[in-house]
């Protein structure tokens, strides 16, 4: 049975994946857009584990934060071997949501904030944010278009220059083809049925 976070309001920031080197460092899967501003040093975090674990009900504080070849590496206080961080894997990183009221982020959304959103292009509804993924370089937005498919948008400036979470909404400015390369297959078609009436027309017309 796992542990459920706190009944105080919180927010997930990151899951600890697996030890890196001997020294306890952790790798880290980012719910944030400003892991930079997130893990700084003294920044304590709550821990969402099984009731097992040796680390159930207690709270982890930060030593040191950084990137290794492209990948958030983190460092925790009493965590100075290989073998506690093994102890510590698997563990889910909370945020007290008082705590990110008093600090917040300019241009960052968590994604229970962006799922849902209207996707707005030249005025117009083309879709909704179904998901969001976390990749090293840039997050993707998985949108479900109003002609029910799926494409993934890199969530930058250039792209998705305006997100209003209060009217439940993000503007986009894709480039050319983004929304519309299957809709070129599809336009396709109706030149092939032409194309086929006219060889059956210059059949008819021969016989």
């Amino acid at each position: 049975m796992s542990a459920g976070k706190p009944a105080r309001t919180q927010l997930r920031v990151g899951r600890l994946v697996k030890a890196h080197g001997l020294k306890g460092a952790l790798k880290l899967e980012l719910y944030t857009d400003d892991p930079d501003g997130r893990f700084v040093p003294g920044a304590v975090f709550t821990l969402q584990v099984p009731e097992s674990s040796p680390w159930h009900g207690k709270s982890v504080t930060v030593r040191e934060f950084r990137w290794m070849n492209s990948h958030p590496v983190l460092f925790l206080e009493g965590i100075d071997d290989r073998d506690a961080a093994e102890s510590i894997v698997r563990a889910i990183l909370w945020l007290d949501q008082e705590q990110i009221d008093a600090a917040p982020e300019e241009d960052a959304w968590y994604d229970h904030q962006l799922v849902g959103l209207d996707v707005i292009r030249d005025g117009a509804v083309i879709g909704r944010v179904t998901q969001i993924d976390h990749l090293p370089s840039q997050d993707l937005l998985t949108v479900r278009t109003t002609d029910d498919r799926e494409v993934l948008v890199p969530f930058v400036k250039a792209i998705v220059p305006e997100v209003d979470v209060a009217a439940g909404r993000l503007l986009v400015t894709p480039p050319a083809g983004l929304f519309e390369e299957l809709a070129g297959d599809e336009d396709d078609a109706p030149a092939e049925t032409d194309a086929a009436a006219s060889e059956s027309a210059d059949g008819a017309t021969e016989a």
